[in-house]
């Protein structure tokens, strides 16, 4: 048994109109061509739908019974294609997005604004996650897409370089390493630092810069968050080193930040892309929304 959408169709005109002709008006075939649908259709189920009078046709108890589940099956046909329609033309659907704090805060919001007024029955999801949970998320299809920095040893994920960030030191107002232009690397030893959580990948570059010019930080505390980093900054306890984007992140009175020398870092950030899942017609959009505001 394997009825075609055409024979519902044809089904289902014939059994509201009772007659060929204005079926055939209705779906645009021939009176012949439908004579043969119906046909069809009736050899497939293994019975009569239609019993047939000298002036009209008439359903029987099983075309009856029948018309209702044939109108539900074209009505999910014809949404099914609505669906895929909408989704192809970004009138519908949904990303889930996975970044880091730094760019969740910093480079998202006005991303979100721009792509809700290019596509506003578009839903975005977003996950303000550590790097690895990132390259997981992206890799299990839990995320259409990321922003972090380049992954190591994942073959099964794209990166695409979208812009490059540097650290600053951060500082309370009136602090003498405010006095300089730019800060040494060396010099953050000397302070009470306020470290950010050791998984995070600006943590560990931040570990391996020190030991790589051979000082260790007075780590006073670790925060989890950019936001308490700040705070606790401004409130004199310590010093810290953010990404540059995260600055806007917490920018408030009490503090502000230098560049960091010697050595002078450039961290990249871009978008990560499973190989293994095609991005959707709304992802790619989304894609190349970052890519031009970067």
């Amino acid at each position: 048994m394997n009825p075609s959408i055409q024979q519902l169709r044809v089904f289902v005109a014939v059994a509201h109109s009772r007659s060929l002709a204005e079926a055939s008006e209705r779906v645009h075939l021939s009176q012949p061509a439908i004579s043969i649908a119906l046909r069809k259709l009736e050899e497939n189920v293994g019975g009569a739908l239609f019993a047939r009078t000298s002036r009209q046709l008439a359903l029987t108890p099983e075309g009856d019974a029948f018309l209702p589940v044939a109108v539900r099956l074209l009505n999910d046909w014809n949404e099914a294609f609505e669906d895929l329609n909408d989704q192809f033309s970004k009138q519908r659907g949904k990303v889930t997005v996975a970044a880091l704090p730094t760019l969740a805060a910093g480079l998202f919001p006005r991303v979100i604004t721009l792509f809700h007024e290019a596509y506003p029955r578009i839903n975005l999801s977003l996950h303000d996650v550590l790097a690895e949970q990132i390259n997981q998320m992206v890799r299990e299809g839990r995320a259409d897409l990321g922003l972090s920095v380049p992954p190591s040893d994942a073959d099964d994920l794209t990166f695409e370089p979208v812009l490059e960030d540097s650290y600053v030191a951060v500082c309370p107002c009136g602090h003498p390493l405010l006095a300089q232009s730019a800060v040494a690397w060396r010099q953050l030893a000397a302070y009470p630092f306020i470290g950010i959580n050791r998984l995070s990948s600006s943590r560990q570059d931040i570990d391996r810069i020190m030991q790589s010019v051979g000082e260790r930080l007075d780590i006073l505390c670790d925060a989890r968050q950019i936001a308490t980093v700040g705070r606790m900054v401004a409130a004199g306890l310590g010093i810290s080193v953010l990404p540059s984007l995260s600055f806007r992140q917490i920018a408030t009175d009490g503090i502000e930040h230098r560049p960091l020398v010697e050595p002078t870092i450039r961290r990249e950030l871009g978008i990560i892309l499973s190989r293994r899942h095609p991005p959707s017609a709304a992802t790619s959009a989304l894609r190349q929304l970052i890519r031009e505001h970067a």
